[in-house]
């Protein structure tokens, strides 16, 4: 600089940007720069202190390119005069650095080096790091200005560095709290998925996705056991497919990690993980995660995350943490599916037992006791001389015959109707309804659905028979449960949907209630089977039942 007045404009334009700028590394590097600048010196070197002040933790310099930097090799750690600045950190002219009596002179292949200047950097009072100046240009000494300008440049630097530290770790604070705060809404939302959806791959399918998006995983994995297996059940990431891939549980890290119901990190899969991670679909993985899975003490699977971030960086306790939720929500999800599996074939098998009793029931009360009294009356006929008699005998049997006939049609149109098949939904429905009628129920009906020749193809029969089930498991309820004396069915077609509804005046009942047969289960499961819906109105006044369902689905 050729007046002092330039150098007091140039250290006042170096300080406003250095305090607008917030990358620690660019704020080092414009340091050098300047204090370059400013002393006309051709080295510049800004050694960072150790947490201890005991020596350098990290040197950087300016004007020695890279094949110096090989040459030289490691960089200084703080002894010699760079050490007289860690001792004691004021301000230091040279000369002629080699002749001070600490100068531990330079390495083999070091730049020829003489004057020097060294001035501390403090931030709030303590030694922060030390600016490192050589050579000054046509070999003059660094002056007392040089100093004093360097001093002022150290005092805006040490600002512009706590500006910058200060601003990092907040935003390093915001992005953890924003990560967390992801976590866990990402944790509740899988927590009322798991509370609310019957289908469990689809719960897993979204542990895996969020888990993975969360702790910026290459891929993640969803195992479960198999017997001595575990079986991949759910998969998200790079690797291709996956369901079903299978891996021994003894001999394997998952199957540890399961037994000793402790997450555990792979530095090295290739060399950590004695079973190829190719068996299971993850091709070309370097770090891993795994975390198990466990229910009540019950070890359900394992959860494992592969190569953190596109460098296959380490997982990190946070990310621990976060997997250790996902696996939780996971082992639920598997524990709840599998309780509601096995509550629902008790019911099935209990319901199944059910109706074959009746079927047991109902053949043994009819038919077959009405198969003994005409085996009885014929028996008794054919002891008979009168021809009156016998023709009065005969007459009897094919009297009772016939009814035993139609109480068996009965039974086996309640197992599927012929009319159904043969001439539609409505003659099928108006069948059903009529036997009921029989019973001494009173039924009011309104359907409106076309007559087998003019019935869309959209209206399969499979759709047919949801109805007619659906009607019939109603109806059946009814006169089993519902006390009622009256029942009100409407139904009918319409372009894109089958609606109907089935009101009754019995006693009502708790829909939330557990159920204790397979009826109300059984509705909503076959509607739901065809893309429809079912939804239940019970009180005092009766119970109406009411579906849609779409047309074509």
């Amino acid at each position: 600089m050729n007046t002092e007045v330039e150098t007091t404009r140039r250290l006042m334009q170096v300080g406003r940007d250095l305090l607008s700028e917030l990358d620690p590394d660019v704020v080092l590097e414009r340091i050098l720069e300047e204090a370059r600048t400013l002393t006309g010196a051709r080295y510049a070197a800004l050694g960072v202190l150790n947490p201890e002040r005991t020596e350098l933790a990290r040197f950087i310099t300016l004007g020695i390119d890279e094949h110096e930097r090989r040459v030289i090799g490691d960089l200084p750690r703080g002894r010699g005069v760079l050490g007289v600045l860690i001792d004691d950190p004021k301000p230091l002219r040279l000369p002629a650095v080699g002749s001070h009596p600490q100068s531990f002179g330079f390495p083999a292949g070091h730049p020829e080096m003489s004057t020097f200047l060294g001035v501390p950097i403090l931030i709030r009072d303590s030694a922060w790091g030390n600016l490192y100046l050589t050579e000054k240009r046509d070999g003059a000494e660094f002056s007392i200005a040089d100093e004093q300008a360097v001093e002022v440049l150290a005092q805006f630097a040490a600002t512009a560095i706590e500006n910058a530290r200060l601003y990092q770790q907040a935003e390093r604070g915001r992005q953890e709290l924003a990560r967390v705060v992801r976590g866990l809404d990402a944790a509740r939302t899988i927590a009322d998925l798991v509370g609310t959806e019957s289908e469990l791959d689809r719960v897993l399918e979204l542990v895996v996705k969020r888990g993975r998006a969360l702790v910026s995983a290459q891929t993640v994995l969803i195992l479960l056991v198999d017997g001595d297996e575990l079986v991949v059940a759910a998969g998200a990431g790079t690797a291709g497919n996956r369901r079903g891939r299978r891996q021994p549980l003894e001999g394997s890290v998952s199957g540890r990690v399961l037994a000793a119901g402790r997450p555990e990190r792979i530095a090295d899969v290739a060399v950590n993980l004695p079973i190829a991670v190719q068996h299971i679909g993850v091709v070309e993985a370097h770090t891993a995660l795994l975390v198990p899975m466990v229910h009540r003490g019950n070890g359900i699977g394992v959860l494992i995350a592969f190569d953190r971030g596109a460098a296959a960086e380490q997982f990190s306790n946070q990310d621990e943490d976060l997997l250790r939720t996902f696996a939780a929500s996971a082992a639920n999800a598997v524990a709840i599916s599998r309780s509601v599996e096995a509550d629902r074939l008790r019911i099935t098998i209990a319901s199944a037992e059910d109706e074959r009793r009746r079927w047991a029931r109902e053949l043994h009360d009819q038919t077959l006791q009405g198969l003994g009294g005409l085996r009885v009356l014929l028996s008794g006929a054919g002891r008979r001389d009168d021809p009156e008699e016998l023709r009065a005998a005969v007459a009897q049997a094919i009297s009772d015959v016939d009814t035993e006939i139609e109480g068996l049609r009965a039974i086996i149109s309640d197992l599927r109707p012929a009319l159904l098949d043969d001439l539609g939904l409505t003659a099928a429905l108006e069948a059903l309804i009529e036997r009921r009628r029989s019973e001494g129920l009173t039924v009011n009906a309104e359907l409106a659905f076309p007559d087998r020749e003019h019935t869309p193809e959209s209206f399969s029969l499979d759709l047919e028979t949801t109805v007619y089930r659906f009607v019939q498991e109603a109806l059946t309820n009814v006169v089993k449960h519902a006390s009622a004396t009256s029942v009100w069915i409407t139904a009918g077609l319409n372009d894109t949907h089958t609606t109907v509804d089935i009101r009754d005046n019995g006693v009502g009942f708790d829909p939330e209630a557990p159920a204790v047969g397979l009826g109300l289960t059984g509705i909503r499961e076959r509607v739901a089977l065809a893309g429809g819906s079912v939804s239940v109105d019970s009180g005092e006044d009766g119970t109406t039942l009411h579906a849609d369902i779409p047309v074509g689905h």
